[in-house]
């Protein structure tokens, strides 16, 4: 069975285009990169985040294939906690000609909805476009993108507009129709 799937790819081309979000209220919140490279930590994210909203595009990736994704120079992952527990992303791709693409960003089904993902989002874009000063190698940043879908959680447009994202493409297809994984097989039903 085919559903209509709707892809928009969003951008901001200067950091002052960015509009930070209120962090949440309370201390409980950080935001910390994952230094050391694990494709383990990476797919449990992944999984987690995603498996309710039919992120499948990585799971078929052997161990070493995820291992060379997150092994990049300039690939970033940064995590948000709640006391500790990890809430929920972002992963930063670094590529050509000083542009940074957010991969992927979310939250943790059980995070959602706790003004944590603007918090989470405002961080990530910060972080994406002072990439060059954790990376010597590569030029300073001068666009940041993404892209979103009508698979994705419900405010996902909104908090990416809000935080100054632009439009730039909108891409219409028809796909088949996949099972939503889980965070593991049959965790969800």
């Amino acid at each position: 069975m085919s559903t209509t799937l709707t892809t928009w790819s969003l951008e901001q081309t200067s950091p002052s285009d960015l509009r930070p979000a209120t962090p949440p209220e309370g201390d409980d919140i950080t935001i910390a990169r994952a230094e050391v490279p694990s494709a383990e930590f990476s797919r449990f994210l992944y999984t987690a985040v995603g498996g309710d909203i039919h992120w499948n595009d990585r799971l078929s990736l052997s161990y070493k294939e995820w291992q060379e994704l997150v092994e990049r120079p300039g690939a970033e992952i940064w995590v948000a906690y709640e006391r500790g527990t990890p809430a929920g992303y972002v992963e930063l791709d670094p590529q050509a000609d000083g542009v940074v693409e957010i991969v992927y960003f979310g939250l943790i089904p059980a995070f959602r909805g706790r003004r944590i993902g603007g918090h989470l989002l405002t961080e990530g874009v910060r972080r994406a476009w002072d990439l060059a000063e954790r990376w010597p190698d590569r030029e300073p940043t001068r666009r940041v993108w993404l892209h979103t879908c009508s698979l994705d959680g419900p405010h996902a447009m909104a908090n990416y507009e809000r935080r100054g994202f632009r439009l730039f493409d909108t891409k219409v297809e028809e796909v088949e129709e996949t099972s939503t994984p889980g965070p593991w097989p049959g965790a969800h039903s």
